[in-house]
């Protein structure tokens, strides 16, 4: 059985442990400004998204949410996939999950995946709060434990998949992305660039050696076709993996 009280614990020292590692570029001001610029007119304030912002910061969660315009992106990536299944494994607060769901056609559905039990709490009350709650299947545990639960129940295959959760796990959470996938099929992995860090391969931090396995597991695949984006911002410098799956 796993050791779910050391994992929360090890989950929390990663998002600190990251937190104290970032270091401000001095560039920092104008990327937030530019985000800011965009972000205020194509995806303007929001009420019912900056009250799960709001309620994530009251009860302490991580403010490892993605940015505005990140978030309209995976809006706009569900509407031109015509997705009507979407996995997400990282739920956190449920911001993500309320810009995805928002895109959903009628009877559409999202499967999101989180591992802290808390975390599944105030993203169920976000997501109830914007009316979106019948919308998401919300699975608290081990991604990888729910996983296989998803595949030998029947679900998938997913149209859009979203992977925003431990980094380290990156590889077995793409490899369950292919199992649960079919040809055309969009995978997303957020947080690949981490401020550059990811070039670095003697680097002893487990997320970096996570994000590079996994990138080096896309190009090696031949069902996938992918890319990377870079991204600056008010998140600072980072950017994700963008792949389809021909078959």
């Amino acid at each position: 059985m796993p050791d779910v009280k050391a994992e929360a614990e090890e989950y929390a020292i990663t998002h600190r442990e990251a937190a104290r590692q970032r270091v401000e570029h001095p560039m920092q001001p104008i990327w937030s400004a530019v985000d800011d610029y965009f972000g205020n007119l194509l995806a303007p304030a929001d009420a019912q998204l900056d009250a799960a912002l709001a309620a994530n910061r009251a009860a302490d969660l991580p403010a490892i949410d993605v940015s505005p315009l990140l978030g309209k992106f995976l809006h706009l990536l569900t509407q031109i996939t015509q997705a009507r299944r979407v996995l997400e494994i990282g739920t956190l607060g449920g911001y993500s999950t309320i810009w995805i769901a928002r895109a959903l056609p009628e009877g559409g559905r999202i499967v999101s995946l989180e591992f802290n039990s808390k975390h599944a709490d105030v993203a169920r009350k976000n997501l109830e709060n914007a009316g979106l709650l019948d919308r998401v299947d919300l699975r608290v545990g081990r991604a990888l434990d729910s996983l296989p639960v998803l595949a030998s129940s029947g679900n998938g295959p997913f149209d859009l998949i979203f992977i925003d959760a431990d980094k380290v796990n990156n590889p077995h959470y793409l490899e369950w992305a292919l199992n649960l996938s079919r040809p055309g099929t969009t995978i997303v992995v957020d947080n690949v660039v981490r401020d550059g860090k990811v070039v670095d391969a003697e680097s002893t931090d487990p997320n970096i050696q996570g994000t590079r396995r996994m990138t080096e597991m896309v190009a090696a695949e031949p069902r996938l076709s992918a890319t990377v984006l870079q991204n600056v911002g008010m998140k600072g410098y980072d950017g994700f993996v963008l792949a389809v799956v021909l078959g």
